[in-house]
This record gives C-alpha cells, sequence and structure tokens, in this order.
C-alpha cells in the first residue's frame, strides 16, 4: 500500500474530531473544536464553507446521497441538519440526554441515526418537521461509539463490547460479543464482514453472518484515545489510526503491517477512505492529510 502524503491542510478549527469524504469522494467535512463544521475540496486544499451553529464541540457530520444536506451532532447534546448551500441550520434536534458521540445517514437520506453516551440510538425522519426520534434503540449498555447504515442493516459499535447489528428487512437484532470496548465498528466493502476497533489496541474482523473470529491485527497502540478504524475501497487493506502519529497498514489477508503513513507527532484519531479510489483522508490535532497512490491530477479526481 504505497500511499503518500498529496495535501496538508490547517483546518483553523482547532482540534478536528472528525474528518468524512462525500458520497462520491469530492468533498470532506470536518468537525471542529471550535464548534463548526467545514466544507473542503480536499485535492485542491479549499475551503468551500463554514457551518456554525452548534453550542459546543462537533464530533461528526455527515454529507447526504445528494450533497444538498449536512447532518453533524456534538457535545451540546443535539443533532443538526444543514442546508449545504445557504450554510443554514434546517433544523435542530434534541432527544438524547449527553453528548452524540456519532451520527450519518441512511442510504437514500430520508433519515438521520445519532449514537450517543446516553446508551442510545435514534432515528430522525429528515424529511418532516417532526422534532422527535422515529425510533429510539435501547439495547446497548454503554456508550454508543459508532453508526453505520447501509440500504437494509445498521450496525452500532458500543463500550460494552458488543456489535450491535439490525436487520430493518427482517426486524432482526444479532449482537457479537468481542470481549472488549468498541471504539469504533464498520462493515467491509463487500458488506461480509465486521471490523471492530477496540479499545485494547486490536483490530478484529469477524464474520457478518456467524460472527467467527477471522483476523485480528495489531502492533499499534491507541492508549485512552478513541481512534477509528477501517477498510480501503479496495477490501485489501486495514487501516487504524494510532497515538503514535501515525495511519497503521495491514493486509487483510496476511494480517502483516505494510505501512506506516506517519500524519504528526499527535494522536490520528479519525480516518476516511475514499468511496472509488485510492485516497484516504486522517486528522490528527489540527490538521488533515489526504494520502494516495498518485499524484494529483484531474483525472484522479
Amino acid at each position: 500500500m504505497d500511499y503518500s502524503c498529496i495535501k496538508t491542510i490547517d483546518c483553523q478549527q482547532g482540534a478536528v474530531r472528525a474528518v468524512r469524504f462525500n458520497v462520491d469522494g469530492s468533498y470532506c467535512l470536518t468537525s471542529g473544536a471550535d464548534r463548526k463544521v467545514k466544507l473542503w475540496n480536499p485535492h485542491r486544499g479549499l475551503l468551500l464553507k463554514t457551518y456554525g451553529g452548534h453550542g459546543d464541540e462537533v464530533l461528526d457530520a455527515r454529507g447526504s446521497s445528494d450533497s444538498s444536506q449536512i447532518v453533524s451532532c456534538g457535545a451540546d447534546k443535539s443533532v443538526i441538519l444543514w442546508d449545504v448551500s445557504t450554510g443554514q441550520p434546517m433544523r435542530r434536534l434534541r432527544g438524547h440526554a449527553t453528548r452524540v458521540t456519532c451520527v450519518c445517514f441512511n442510504e437514500l437520506s430520508t433519515v438521520a441515526v445519532s449514537g450517543s453516551q446516553d446508551n442510545t440510538v435514534m432515528f430522525w425522519d429528515a424529511r418532516s418537521r417532526k422534532s422527535e426520534p422515529i425510533q429510539v434503540l435501547k439495547h446497548a449498555k454503554d456508550s454508543v461509539t459508532s453508526v453505520q447504515v447501509t440500504d437494509h442493516e445498521v450496525l452500532v459499535g458500543s463500550l460494552d463490547c458488543r456489535l450491535r447489528r439490525y436487520d430493518i428487512r427482517s426486524g432482526e437484532l444479532f449482537t457479537d460479543f468481542v470481549g472488549e470496548p468498541v471504539m469504533c465498528a464498520s462493515l467491509t466493502r463487500d458488506g461480509q464482514c465486521m471490523l471492530a476497533g477496540c479499545s485494547d489496541g486490536n483490530l478484529r474482523l469477524l464474520d457478518k453472518d456467524t460472527g467467527e473470529l477471522l483476523g485480528s491485527y495489531t502492533g499499534h497502540q491507541v492508549g485512552d484515545y478513541r481512534v477509528e478504524s477501517c477498510v480501503d475501497q479496495s477490501d485489501k487493506h486495514v487501516l487504524s489510526g494510532a497515538s503514535d502519529g501515525c495511519v497503521w497498514c495491514w493486509d487483510l489477508v496476511t494480517e502483516s503491517v505494510v505501512n506506516k503513513l506517519s500524519h504528526g507527532g499527535t494522536v490520528v484519531g479519525t480516518l476516511s477512505p475514499h468511496p472509488t479510489k485510492p485516497f484516504l483522508l486522517s486528522a490528527a490535532g489540527l490538521t488533515i492529510k489526504l494520502w494516495g497512490k498518485e499524484p494529483l491530477d484531474e483525472e484522479a479526481i
């Protein structure tokens, strides 16, 4: 995995709490300790718009499938839906009892889904003016750390050491106990496996249907920090932030370390792989970096 650094951007919004590519990888969002969300073209290093309205740190933000809306969440207990073009908050959703740690849209961006330190996952109708959640999941026994939604599934990671997968079509809940608090949970691109980044620094790859442990990726340190992990766009590499200021890269099959991308001397807490091309965004401290396989040119974007 021969990525090199293409761009380094000082976001000028305090510590960057989350960085996320949009649906087609043309733009990205950063969530900051300065209570703002920023929209960037990371390939050019251009700031396009700033969204201010949260009362405390913004902890996560995502763009809708048509790039017309942004949903963000923060330490102020709120979820905000933004109009991308005007930069104005459309709706402010309050239902969680404490910090809202993660947020995303469903595939059609008709529903926003949020997870919180209050142990709940809430579903919000993104099209109506309704201010109450349309559904609340209360199965987690500790803080919800990550939420991922596909066309028919919701994957939830929690500090109660469990991965919970909700099948929307059948109305079933599948729970896998992984033995350590889950800091980040994600599905592989083919939808067959789940990756759990745990507080002991071990990344566990599980078969989605059976819960069987398929792989384990170790060597990096996470300390007491919440760091994110993921697979790349090719499903061939496992990636994770670390407390040593590097992005660690493993071969998914052999479980061997194939690269360490040095971001800087601070903790790499958040990652976002490009949806289709060999690019990766990482954030540590005040900066984000765009990593890629080839020199930046028009065709690469």
